[in-house]
């Protein structure tokens, strides 16, 4: 793909594409404990963007998907991977979807609760990530329960335990992984929303730098890089998103 002078200069106004990374979400990016080196699918696609473009790439890290969105929408960084959320997109205009998420509940063994569809009546406390597509998603669907929100997605089962909170959303793979390390917990069957992960840029570098990213997105859908890459970090539950077909 030839890309322009001015289209790569709206993606690097400081000469670097700096790539917001968010932490949050165990599925796309992680920081290795021994190394402290940032790595994942959001890392992967940031660096192949930057080799597009020819220009170095910046990674600007947070814990949190509530402070890399705004990162992005203060235009502290140029690029960001983000779940589509019409708030958002007030700010930041995004790619059709690369990865799909599940999201799901966990309880406690004890709980009443059995289902998805039980969750939302009065006197249910959930909490969720500040900031997170699934705190966004809850509170325009949770109509009855109460929503309590943790600083971080990774924060959210910790912060339950100690509130003792009846329900804890978010990543399936994160609540999963918190299962095993606490005892006495369970995932409550199925999936209650599916995020949509995408690449986004700031809305004022224009129409013509969206289009860039659009189809940079897709063509690594459709060449299998998408899927190398959850392969490449052991991903699972994560599934590529179907790639857009060809006008």
């Amino acid at each position: 793909m030839s890309i322009s002078t001015d289209i790569i200069q709206a993606f690097t106004p400081t000469g670097v594409l700096r790539a917001s990374i968010n932490l949050g979400n165990p599925i796309l990016a992680n920081r290795n404990a021994q190394t402290g080196e940032v790595g994942g699918v959001s890392v992967d696609l940031a660096r192949a963007f930057g080799a597009q473009l020819g220009v170095p790439v910046e990674l600007v890290v947070f814990d949190a998907a509530g402070k890399s969105v705004e990162a992005v929408t203060a235009e502290q960084a140029d690029i960001g991977f983000f779940a589509i959320d019409p708030l958002r997109g007030q700010h930041i205009r995004f790619t059709a979807p690369y990865v799909l998420i599940e999201g799901a509940y966990l309880v406690r063994n004890a709980s009443p609760l059995q289902n998805n569809e039980q969750v939302d009546q009065a006197g249910t406390r959930v909490t969720v990530g500040k900031g997170s597509a699934y705190d966004l998603y809850l509170t325009r669907e949770l109509k009855q329960a109460t929503i309590e929100r943790a600083p971080t997605s990774p924060a959210v089962v910790d912060t339950f335990i100690t509130t003792s909170s009846d329900v804890a959303a978010g990543v399936r793979q994160q609540l999963e992984a918190d299962a095993q390390r606490i005892p006495g917990l369970r995932l409550l069957p199925g999936r209650f929303m599916v995020i949509q992960q995408a690449m986004g840029t700031p809305t004022s570098r224009g129409e013509a730098a969206a289009a860039v990213l659009h189809a940079f997105v897709e063509e690594h859908k459709r060449s299998g890089f998408v899927a190398e890459a959850l392969k490449r970090h052991h991903i699972e539950g994560a599934s590529v998103a179907p790639a857009e077909s060809r006008a």
